[in-house]
């Protein structure tokens, strides 16, 4: 039908009076119209023309996604391919980073199933605005409002595996804007990580919340070699404080110091430099296609070798964990 009206002088541009939406708006916004939103994009239309508000067609699709009952990430993905502008803002300064950062917050306050749900669609959306370029660590344009990264790092125990990925992917872990003046990554795990195991009375938990924020430790020194611990960076409490973790924190704190005071082995500066050149982020297939022995393909992508432990493969709620 699309294809018999343009075939007769339809304009693939024109827009409604009202919101001025234009068609490929309207197919970018139900994951149903995706044939509709494929034909538009065949025969031309604008792929990163905005409305009235500035709003693309990218930002409409990601606008109308609550990740419960619509899901638009085949529609994400493919305006995506087809060029769409990931910098694209709105006249209020709304961005795919701060859609995603809204829905994010959203997993907090939801219950279990929806946190899950919601989160398996920021996952999947994630993945594929940084395989386009996103930045996630830059301040948003709206007062007070954190980044991706900075959002994840200030609930990394309840969105552990979305920390995952934007480490794994290379993401800045102090503001790409401002540095450390605005926030560094070290200093908002062992900020949660003091505020979270007040919360916790089950031990489990608490040694499970521990073992967390090592691994990602770790892997930030997997992925970002050029971050150093900050000397400015202080722990919260001392081994004397009634901080029931107290001594564990301080012990963990420690642990990170060692390991920044000891030089990383070149192989894993050749490692992190290989990763750095062959961004953006999702390696795997250009990593495969490089001339080297797999054992040496295999270290250049430990992400390959991780496993999660059950339970922190999936986002969580603020009020399931007291």
């Amino acid at each position: 039908m699309l294809r018999l009206l343009v075939g007769h002088g339809a304009d693939i541009e024109k827009r409604d009076r009202i919101h001025e939406s234009s068609p490929l708006d309207l197919a970018s916004e139900e994951s149903e119209r995706l044939p509709c939103l494929l034909t538009l994009l065949d025969l031309g239309a604008d792929v990163n023309a905005q409305d009235k508000n500035g709003k693309t067609p990218l930002l409409h699709a990601l606008a109308s996604s609550d990740g419960l009952t619509v899901h638009n990430t085949e529609s994400i993905q493919l305006l995506l391919e087809k060029g769409a502008d990931i910098n694209a803002a709105t006249v209020d300064g709304e961005t795919v980073e701060s859609t995603l950062v809204f829905l994010v917050k959203e997993v907090l306050e939801a219950s279990v199933e929806d946190a899950a749900e919601i989160g398996n669609f920021c996952l999947k959306t994630t993945q594929l605005l940084l395989a386009h370029g996103m930045d996630p660590s830059c301040c948003l344009k709206e007062d007070g409002e954190s980044s991706l990264t900075q959002t994840s790092l200030e609930h990394f125990d309840l969105l552990f595996p979305l920390v995952m990925i934007l480490i794994q992917s290379g993401a800045p872990l102090v503001c790409s804007h401002h540095s450390y003046t605005c926030w560094s990554g070290y200093n908002l795990i062992f900020q949660r990580l003091q505020t979270a195991l007040q919360q916790y009375s089950d031990q489990s938990r608490a040694t499970e919340l521990l073992e967390q924020a090592e691994l990602l430790l770790d892997l930030v020194r997997v992925s970002c070699t050029t971050l150093r611990l900050p000397s400015r960076v202080e722990l919260p409490v001392s081994p004397q404080d009634s901080h029931p973790y107290a001594q564990a924190l301080v012990d963990l704190h420690s642990r990170a110091l060692e390991r920044e005071a000891s030089p990383l082995p070149l192989r894993c500066l050749c490692r992190a430099f290989i990763r750095r050149y062959l961004q953006p982020w999702p390696l795997e297939d250009r990593v495969k296609a490089l001339p080297l022995p797999d054992r040496l393909k295999d270290f250049i992508l430990p992400e390959l070798a991780y496993t999660p432990k059950p339970g922190w493969d999936c986002f969580k709620p603020e009020q399931n964990q007291h």
